[in-house]
């Protein structure tokens, strides 16, 4: 069985180092600007701390992957041009993009530069990523969390490219993060400036009715006393439909499939992605050290695999809503 790399997310240098020390194979980032599409206030990083993440990373022997994966327009394309050349130069083990002219820049003017389709692209069949391959090179895609297991058997069947897949984190009702909701709300589409419900919009207020989150002044959820209050985001709101308030649009709850992992090794995948740039360096090392623990019992005896109860517990812990799905991978009737 061919050994699949745990690649982690880091939204800062802290978080990058725990991910490599609890086992992480690859960890991805992004620099501070909206180049990435998790631009919010906090995260993300410098030239300096993309160079220190590096060398911290490579002296143990892993990956640092760059995600530059949202969508230059005709105005700002130097930026995002200067940030293929930042990202080169840094000795980045590859770059995750979306936009096919980024690609044919990368291409053109790196051409040792690694690619991987990010999951931005909506690549969800092989013919589309066989075309990203064969025009630009790509070595790897990242599949859209919308295809089942027996869909992304048949990606894998017919490619030679590397397929990586998300494995834990957070869901998203839009086309894998092509958000137009937060974009009507706010006048900025995350797919051009890299953040939903980028932070200026977004105020918290304690009112006789309880904590109410807003986004640009739209109501996005009223918390009682004593309840968590989330960050406000418009698909994840509970909202009055028909004289009753609820999750309208998606409810709270976090992508696991580690008991999907004795058939996604079957079929093939080459990597599994931990979803949570945003999320705390105590997340990441929560996060990290289950499923490090989960693929090397995998590797060593995979027809004994079982998952155990403490990993699910762990991750439970750390899900939105403290609960799980296995998405869009699961379905029976397939």
């Amino acid at each position: 069985m061919n050994r699949i790399e745990l690649v982690c997310p880091a939204g800062s240098l802290p978080a990058l180092k725990t991910a490599v020390d609890h086992g992480a194979d690859c960890v991805y980032l992004g620099f501070k600007d909206a180049t990435n599409a998790r631009n919010f206030s906090g995260l993300n990083f410098e030239p300096a701390q993309v160079r220190e993440g590096i060398a911290y990373a490579h002296a143990r022997g892993r990956k640092v992957l760059l995600a530059l994966n949202t969508y230059p327009q005709a105005a700002n394309w130097p930026s995002w041009t200067a940030a293929i050349d930042r990202a080169a130069e840094s000795g980045v083990d590859a770059v995750i993009l979306a936009d096919p002219g980024l690609m044919a820049y990368a291409a053109r003017t790196h051409p040792q530069l690694r690619l991987h389709l990010s999951v931005q692209g909506s690549a969800t069949s092989y013919e589309a990523i066989e075309f990203y391959r064969e025009r630009f090179g790509i070595q790897r895609a990242v599949l859209p969390r919308v295809l089942s297991l027996a869909q992304v058997e048949n990606v894998i069947a017919n490619t030679a490219v590397e397929i990586e897949v998300f494995g834990f984190g957070g869901l998203c009702v839009m086309v894998e993060g092509r958000c137009a909701l937060s974009a009507y709300a706010t006048g900025e589409s995350p797919n051009c400036n890299g953040a939903c419900s980028p932070g200026r919009h977004v105020r918290w207020e304690e009112t006789p009715r309880g904590m109410e989150t807003r986004l640009n002044g739209i109501l996005i959820d009223r918390f009682a006393n004593g309840e968590r209050a989330g960050y406000p985001t418009l698909c994840k709101g509970r909202f009055e439909v028909n004289d009753e308030t609820y999750y309208a649009l998606e409810e709270p709850t976090s992508l696991n499939t580690l008991e999907l992992l004795p058939e996604l090794a079957r079929i093939g995948i080459r990597a599994i992605k931990i979803e949570g740039r945003q999320r705390s360096p105590a997340y990441v090392t929560q996060v990290t050290r289950v499923w490090r623990a989960a693929l090397d019992r995998l590797q060593a005896a995979p027809a004994a695999f079982q998952v155990t109860p403490a990993w699910m517990a762990e991750l439970n812990k750390v899900s939105e809503g403290q609960s799980h799905t296995l998405g869009a991978y699961y379905r029976p009737w397939k």
